[in-house]
């Protein structure tokens, strides 16, 4: 059985770890060791809902997200040497819902592609076609190499999440094709299909849904939320965590069956995309 460690990233506005997350990181403790860091002020008695499912755990505000936290874990990891203990490092996030199936399952597949490097999701968009860094993983050989060692620690605050896209995701593939590392993903997209086609995603064996799907295209992606909510175990948590975080409103809005609505939300989509390129 392959040995994993987790770099958990994590961020609330309102620095509360709610049932969802409890959810993804108990879920991920069934298949390795997790270490946990927020970009968020966390308080102990909110670290402590996860403390039973974690190695280590650790919350402050530094603004340079996902990656920032990446890099935090990372050096928790090497600082203990914990890094040679595991098979594989993997980088996840809490920008997605889940996990809405059998997590064992998907990461057993990953792992055999026998590739160095391998994540969920792969993004086209035009000229690059990155590993989505919400759930990357690699072997412990590739995470200990210098050229990533260097990578991961100079990790810094960007001016927006436009430019961590640009300098760490987009980054951290141009570096696998620079080193010739072999790498793989499960599903492939196109531009920002990840959350606008979530359903399609699904269907494919993706076992999150992102976050941001709950908040585009003026409701339109209502339908596909409901259809992976009643599909998964996950639904309970997800709509506790989805009300907090977006409101009971909104989000009763957004699940709603009436055909009317359905049209017209649909429709107003579709006017704004054709008048002002919005997607």
């Amino acid at each position: 059985m392959s040995k994993r460690l987790f770099l958990f990233a994590g961020y609330d506005k309102n620095a509360i770890i709610d049932d969802a997350l409890v959810y993804y990181i108990r879920a991920l403790s069934g298949l390795g060791d997790v270490i946990f860091v927020g970009d968020s002020d966390f308080a102990d008695q909110e670290l402590d809902k996860i403390k039973p499912y974690t190695i280590y755990q650790a919350g402050k505000r530094h603004m340079e997200y996902d990656f920032g936290s990446y890099k935090r874990a990372y050096l928790y990891a090497d600082k203990n040497n914990l890094l040679q203990n595991y098979d594989y490092i993997y980088m996840v996030n809490d920008s997605v819902y889940g996990p809405l199936l059998d997590l064992k399952q998907t990461i057993e597949k990953l792992e055999s592609f026998h590739t160095d490097v391998f994540g969920i999701v792969k993004s086209k968009h035009r000229i690059y076609a990155p590993i989505e860094s919400w759930f990357i993983g690699m072997r412990t050989s590739v995470a200990q190499t210098k050229w990533f060692y260097n990578f991961i620690i100079g990790v810094q605050k960007q001016n927006s999440k436009e430019n961590v896209t640009i300098a760490y995701e987009n980054g951290f593939t141009d570096l696998l094709l620079k080193h010739n590392v072999s790498w793989r993903c499960l599903i492939t997209v196109h531009g920002r299909d990840t959350y606008n086609r979530a359903k399609k995603l699904f269907q494919k064996g993706c076992p999150f849904i992102k976050k941001s799907a709950f908040t585009r295209h003026n409701g339109a992606l209502g339908r596909q939320i409901g259809y992976i909510l009643n599909r998964t175990n996950a639904r309970d948590v997800i709509l506790y965590s989805a009300n907090r975080v977006y409101g009971k409103k909104h989000i009763d809005w957004l699940l709603t069956n009436n055909p009317v609505k359905i049209f017209y939300r649909n429709i107003t989509y579709a006017f704004n995309k054709l008048t002002n390129g919005k997607i």
